[in-house]
């Protein structure tokens, strides 16, 4: 069996907890149980030890063996097991769902019967509208022998919005200073005066008031 062993979702997300069989296998028929198996017993329900999120049984669900919490808000899809695909989907996720999921068939003929997803619940991001939320794939707890598959997806549109936003700050603020550069320098030419009134206030310097005659003497 091979999941993603991380998934991240925001509050209000339907999500998928993706689990599959390697290879493909015909499970219609077996009993598929989704559980959270960090969860503590309810001490007044000393004979529940596994709490159910969701069971599947005889071709449909079995509503009665499942957490309160999960009713109505969980789907198998029941048209992919004859894939051997067994994720199930888990409507408007809370707070409270964040855990470690874990997908067992126990009739399964195969040396591993089941897989945990982890569930991480994060108030920080946007909710999507997609089915599938952010994924964080990696390698699953698998058996060689059992011919597991090796399972990674890198997701990298994040890294290329960031890059994009961060040229185009870079790019306005390059324009901006040369701009303002561009603006003193022409107005330090419109203060300066030109080379001709330079030259005019120069021979207005030099040149001196006109001498004044002598008065003529008296002829006695």
């Amino acid at each position: 069996m091979a999941s993603p062993r991380l998934i991240s979702s925001a509050p209000g997300d339907d999500v998928v907890l993706r689990c599959h069989l390697e290879p493909p296998v015909d499970i219609q028929a077996l009993t598929v149980e989704w559980s959270k198996p960090d969860l503590q017993p309810d001490p007044w329900d000393p004979l529940r030890r596994v709490q159910y999120v969701h069971v599947h049984r005889n071709g449909g669900e079995v509503t009665d063996m499942k957490l309160r919490s999960y009713a109505g808000r969980t789907e198998l899809l029941t048209e992919q097991l004859r894939h051997g695909d067994v994720s199930l989907k888990i409507l408007n996720v809370t707070l409270a769902d964040a855990a470690r999921y874990r997908c067992f068939i126990p009739k399964l003929k195969s040396a591993v019967r089941e897989a945990t997803v982890q569930l991480v619940v994060d108030a920080n991001l946007l909710k999507t509208s997609t089915l599938t939320p952010r994924e964080h794939e990696e390698q699953n707890m698998t058996d060689d022998s059992a011919g597991g598959r090796l399972s990674t997806n890198v997701l990298i549109p994040v890294t290329v919005i960031s890059l994009s936003v961060l040229l185009l700050i870079i790019l306005i603020a390059g324009a901006d200073i040369y701009r303002r550069q561009h603006k003193k320098q022409s107005s330090t030419d419109l203060h300066q005066p030109g080379r001709e009134d330079q030259q005019r206030s120069g021979l207005l310097g030099r040149t001196g008031p006109a001498e004044q005659s002598s008065p003529e003497r008296d002829l006695t």
